[in-house]
């Protein structure tokens, strides 16, 4: 029902250590499907409960959260001196984070089963976009280096749903830690009325379109060496 983009062989072998700042299964199936060999770790806070500081753009904000996850995971894994030896490779630390927007207002995460129907409610016969904000930092010999933040949007249509269909839903949990109260493409699979624009994958949490890209323009850089003059990209 979704095409997932791929590495290519040639990139997934020059690929290093890859570690993952979420514990959404989601975000990990994505890699897996995509031959991205990774860990995964949490970065040990709910990003649901923070507020978007005033005067920061959609993108702005969830690109703030996805450098937070990321950080606190690569500054735990340098105290804990994983990644210290000076002739290891360079590590990749992917931090992600989504949410949803509508008429000028970003929707998070839904704390409780009446924030959730109250979610679903909103967007039936309605579209709206889906953020998703990525941060990678590299880490090499030891220290954090070069920082990557990127975002991408997509939009999705909701049809209606009964009361009935939205009961059933909300009793299986399965609303909890989404974005908007629901993950696209499980939602589809169950036969919700939803259509989208853009990258699916995107919507279900990590823009694997646009990350494929950057990880092979990074595996194409020569690692950044902390104290020399080597400029990071723009």
């Amino acid at each position: 029902m979704v095409d997932l983009p791929t590495l290519s062989p040639h990139i997934a072998q020059k690929l290093p250590r890859v570690l993952l700042a979420s514990r959404s299964p989601r975000r990990t199936w994505l890699l897996d499907a995509a031959g991205v060999r990774h860990s995964a770790e949490h970065p040990g806070f709910e990003d649901s409960q923070l507020a978007p500081a005033a005067g920061l753009t959609d993108a702005a904000w969830v690109c703030s959260l996805a450098y937070l996850k990321a950080w606190v995971i690569t500054r735990a894994l340098l105290a804990r001196d994983r990644l210290t030896a000076p002739d290891s490779e360079i590590g990749f630390v992917i931090g992600a984070d989504t949410a949803c927007s509508m008429d000028g207002k970003l929707i998070g995460t839904p704390q409780t089963a009446q924030e959730a129907v109250a979610m679903i409610r909103a967007f039936m016969g309605r579209r709206h976009e889906v953020i998703t904000g990525v941060a990678i930092i590299e880490v090499h010999a030891g220290a954090a280096t070069r920082r990557h933040l990127f975002a991408d949007r997509a939009s999705v249509k909701m049809g209606h749903l009964d009361d009935k269909a939205i009961s059933r839903y909300i009793a299986t949990n399965d609303w909890r830690g989404k974005a908007g109260a629901y993950n696209l493409l499980d939602r589809m699979e169950a036969g919700w009325p939803l259509t989208y624009q853009g990258d699916a994958t995107t919507v279900m949490g990590l823009p694997m379109t646009k990350l494929l890209g950057r990880l092979a323009d990074l595996v194409a850089l020569p690692p950044f060496v902390p104290g020399t003059s080597q400029a990071a990209p723009s």
